[in-house]
């Protein structure tokens, strides 16, 4: 098992690979719901409404006025 994990350290595209078939194992389902207009429209809404609400409680920790 030790010579599994050296053999693993020595690939870095091995680690890149993993991290982009999670990604877009992870993401599949969302870029399928977006094939609609309505779901698209129902996306960008909620996006837009998650940013807006961090950014005021981003805003409202740092006392930034």
């Amino acid at each position: 098992m030790n010579s599994f994990w050296k053999n693993i350290i020595k690939y870095p595209r091995f680690l890149i690979s993993i991290i982009t078939g999670f990604f877009l194992t992870t993401l599949y389902p969302l870029f399928k719901l977006l094939t609609t207009n309505k779901n698209r429209f129902l996306f960008i809404v909620i996006l837009n409404l998650i940013l807006i609400v961090l950014y005021y409680i981003i805003r409202l920790m740092l006392d930034i006025n």
